[in-house]
């Protein structure tokens, strides 16, 4: 009980607001909500449905089984936020349901944010935060969030290369004393696999499928690179030309052709970065190598496939989704060793 009530009064939240999944942790307590980025709206009115069933979990479920009157929308994309009524709606029930309104102070809030977001995408992000409830507002690059949270040593003078595939965003960086040394940031992540992977069924086999249907596909048989045993699926969708259901059996070396559009532009993000780091931290890299994060670094192969085209160590880190979420939360629960990589909604203002 005594945990609680610190809890509701010293609220210090950290927040992974990604394309896919929101992520928040509570200061002390370790990470309390994974959710779906994902909200219920009227089609007509554009307003959120009544009731928890209008976000997260709940919402996701309705995704493609809705009627016309109702739309599931994702109030982010390509990790910025893409409705901003929507995004700080969810943001609200978000924190209502981490820490219930009535009994806490408004929280101090960290969120972390893709490299290349924009001045106006910024102030969305603080905006929509501080309307949600938010007390004030700091923000944290990505990519320094996941190095954090995978626990790379980024605070000596050695390089630290971190990689962070998400749903909207892919972020490359090498850190080296606390702070970026070069880095880069790319809207082409686990979105665009998808997207790839739609296209590819549609152009080969006239086959329509949803998102959904593709993600599971790239997890169920995708890969980056060939397999010992290659895999086959099958598939449910409308037929192009017909516009009746019909079923397709798919194979994982065709998954891994329709990708390679995507995997390429995440390879090249890695290159360019690589391009900008002096030969003595090139050289650490070579013994260091880069880590993995994010739920596009869970591709099968990946790890292989960038090990070979960059000629380093590669590896997933453990618990790669949340690697970002317990950064920030490290950064939260360690605020004054951290608060010179963070930017505050005060300094705007």
């Amino acid at each position: 009980m005594l945990q609680q009530l610190l809890r509701y009064f010293r609220c210090d939240l950290a927040v992974d607001l990604g394309t896919v999944n929101t992520l928040i942790g509570v200061a002390g307590e370790g990470i309390v909500l994974d959710e779906p980025s994902v909200v219920a709206v009227h089609h007509r009115t554009g307003r959120v449905l009544s009731g928890g069933c209008a976000v997260g979990h709940l919402a996701r479920q309705m995704q493609g089984r809705t009627p016309d009157s109702i739309a599931v929308v994702r109030p982010l994309a390509d990790g910025v936020i893409a409705d901003f009524g929507l995004c700080e709606a969810m943001l609200r029930y978000f924190f209502q349901k981490v820490a219930p309104r009535s009994l806490r102070l408004k929280p101090r809030v960290l969120a972390a944010v893709p490299g290349s977001i924009t001045p106006v995408e910024k102030r969305a992000v603080f905006t929509s935060m501080h309307r949600a409830g938010a007390r004030q507002v700091f923000l944290m690059p990505e990519a320094k969030a996941a190095a954090i949270g995978i626990g790379l040593p980024i605070v000596e003078p050695v390089a630290s290369m971190v990689c962070n595939i998400g749903g909207g965003t892919t972020e490359v960086a090498v850190l080296s004393l606390a702070d970026l040394v070069a880095s880069r940031s790319i809207r082409v992540a686990g979105d665009k696999m998808d997207e790839a992977i739609v296209g590819y069924l549609r152009r080969q086999y006239s086959l329509r499928i949803g998102p959904a249907a593709a993600e599971r596909l790239r997890i169920d048989i995708g890969s980056a690179a060939p397999l010992e045993e290659e895999q086959v699926a099958e598939i449910s969708g409308v037929d192009a030309i017909s516009g009746l259901p019909r079923r397709a059996t798919i194979t994982s070396e065709e998954i891994r052709e329709a990708l390679a559009e995507p995997l390429e532009a995440i390879l090249d993000a890695v290159q360019r970065t690589l391009d900008h780091v002096s030969p003595d931290l090139a050289a650490d890299l070579v013994d260091q190598g880069m880590v993995l994060c994010g739920g596009g670094s869970l591709l099968r192969r990946l790890d292989g496939f960038l090990a070979e085209r960059t000629g380093l160590p590669v590896r997933v880190a453990p618990d790669s989704m949340r690697a970002v979420a317990k950064g920030a939360l490290v950064a939260v629960e360690q605020f004054q060793q951290w608060r010179t990589m963070m930017e505050s909604s005060d300094d705007d203002e």
